[in-house]
């Protein structure tokens, strides 16, 4: 009887083995079975993250006071996970190195002495954030140092000088970082947070641009104003023609609703915003579009360049990608608050804009600007120093740029009366200077003094290579 137990007690055993083999098997055999992530958070701290914390406590509190409402302070990410370097970097911070040797600060005593970098780059928040550096990288954001080189022609023909590039074009653009012969940081390439920054690991952009430091919030990233430091003025205004238009309206009176809090991944129109921000249309995700960190994203059109294109043909940075796939991804996007015929009606009419700007203004002024080049009425070998350079140069980069994307993010003011209205207006004194200048063959004006016309036009080697 006891041995008919055992054999019933063996078979249940076998039997439950073979289950567990087969089921083992056939998850092996299943190529995108999901593994579960491990996460392992450490609450306690290694003794030179608590000197970091309690030096900066002291000396710099809003540094602190920062970091302490932060996600990072909850799980535990201190300075050092950030800020660590390995000794012989370039980037070490040689003077923060004196700190450990000063008996009236918290823990300055060298048993705490690590190296420590300044600049935090998307190489370092990779460790934890490796999908969002990815396709950041891909973008026109990380790679715009690039892109200006390769289209602006204040740095081509060294129009403006090195400090005036510093404090406008690289603040926003972003510096070639480096070091002194000291060590320090290169104060023309230092502060920045530039989105396109080049750092001395290698990697491109600075995610304190939309993060700022030492929050790195995500509900300050998601509103307007995290873009609105780069994206105005007479070239590209997109913070006033976004406040213009509806989706800036909605915002505005109705933003102490929105739910800018909500997790990675989780943001959902209708639930957490009623109308779209910048984030929301370009970077978050949406019902059936996945939340990326590449801008290039979602485009139809390149409406910054002078001559309207598709992204995938704009020279100084093509997109990878085809621009109906990531029309319909915009449209997705829409559809969450619009209908198929407001869409496609409003693509209409936007597409419509684009064919007038290339064929009725663009095109007619730069093949007289061509001609004036050809017949040696204009000289070519600077930019700016002639009016209608400037002239020609306003028609697209100010006004031209404000009617497409005036159109784009549904702004009337700014499609209109800043937009078409104005390049009608650039668009005739250009064409009459150059007109009278082509019949009486007689050579442009030539401003004799340009002021400060001294900036370097050398592109730089760590993005170009040598020269």
């Amino acid at each position: 009887m006891r041995r008919r137990k055992g054999f019933c007690l063996f078979g249940v055993l076998l039997t439950g083995l073979m289950i567990t083999v087969g089921m083992s098997s056939a998850v092996a055999q299943q190529p995108n079975f999901a593994k579960v992530k491990e996460y392992r958070i450490e609450r306690s701290l290694p003794p030179e993250a608590v000197a970091c914390i309690a030096c900066h406590k002291a000396s710099n509190p809003g540094i602190f006071d920062d970091w302490a409402h932060s996600r990072h302070a909850s799980a535990n990410i201190t300075c050092l996970d950030c800020h660590l370097a390995q000794p012989g970097d370039a980037d070490v911070a040689k003077e923060h190195e004196k700190y450990y040797g000063r008996s009236d600060l918290p823990y300055g005593e060298e048993q705490y002495k690590v190296p420590i970098a300044a600049v935090v780059t998307p190489k370092d928040c990779s460790r934890c954030h490796p999908d969002e550096v990815t396709q950041y990288s891909k973008s026109k954001h990380a790679n715009t140092i690039e892109i200006i080189w390769k289209l602006d022609p204040w740095l081509n023909k060294g129009m403006n000088s090195d400090n005036e590039r510093k404090v406008g074009c690289y603040h926003c653009h972003g510096t070639v970082m480096a070091v002194d012969e000291a060590g320090r940081l290169d104060p023309m390439t230092w502060p920045n947070v530039g989105v396109g920054r080049l750092n001395m690991d290698g990697s491109k952009g600075s995610c304190t641009s939309c993060h700022t430091r030492h929050r790195f919030a995500v509900s300050e990233a998601r509103r307007p104003e995290a873009c609105d430091s780069c994206h105005l003025g007479p070239d590209h205004p997109q913070i006033e023609i976004y406040n213009e238009s509806k989706h800036g309206t909605l915002y505005h009176a109705f933003q102490d609703e929105f739910n800018f809090n909500a997790a990675p991944g989780t943001w959902t129109p209708g639930a957490d915003y009623r109308a779209p921000t910048c984030a929301a249309c370009h970077m978050s995700g949406s019902g059936k579009v996945m939340g990326t960190h590449d801008v290039t994203e979602r485009i139809s059109w390149e409406t910054q360049a002078p001559l309207t294109i598709r992204p995938a043909d704009f020279k100084p940075f093509p997109a990878d990608n085809d621009w109906q796939m990531e029309r319909e991804k915009m449209k997705n996007v829409c559809r969450a608050c619009h209908g198929d015929s407001w869409i496609n009606d409003f693509y209409q009419g936007f597409d419509k804009a684009v064919d007038e700007y290339n064929e009725v203004y663009f095109k007619p002024a730069k093949a007289t600007l061509d001609e004036l080049y050809a017949k040696g009425l204009l000289d070519k070998r600077k930019y700016f120093d002639e009016h209608l350079e400037l002239e020609f140069y306003e028609l697209w980069h100010h006004e031209g740029r404000r009617a497409r994307m005036g159109t784009m993010m549904m702004a009337p003011d700014y499609a209109w009366w800043h937009g078409f209205y104005e390049c009608k207006a650039r668009f005739n004194s250009f064409m009459e200077e150059a007109d009278h200048l082509i019949e009486n063959g007689q050579k442009a004006y030539i401003y004799p003094n340009y002021p400060n016309a001294t900036g370097d036009t050398t592109k730089p080697p760590k993005i170009f290579g040598a020269q």
